[in-house]
């Protein structure tokens, strides 16, 4: 697991999680899996895929979750 990602939603952080704390946590999941910090030259591009469609997918999973309690703002 990586540790050093946190979490990004309410009721954790008090307001939305930013595009860049969301794409920190992307290239951290993609460094930890990879096993690479700062990939090769030849792995560069799918690298940098990785991090654009996980961060993505974080802000469509955040966008989408429902705290109880909380109210969404639109």
């Amino acid at each position: 697991m990586c540790r050093s990602i946190k979490t990004l939603r309410p009721p954790v952080l008090p307001e939305e999680a930013t595009e860049e704390e969301i794409r920190a946590a992307a290239l951290q999941y993609v460094r930890k899996v990879s096993g690479f910090r700062s990939p090769a030259a030849h792995n560069r591009e799918v690298f940098d895929e990785a991090v654009e469609t996980i961060t993505q997918a974080t802000a469509a999973l955040l966008n989408g979750l429902e705290i109880r309690g909380a109210s969404r703002a639109s």
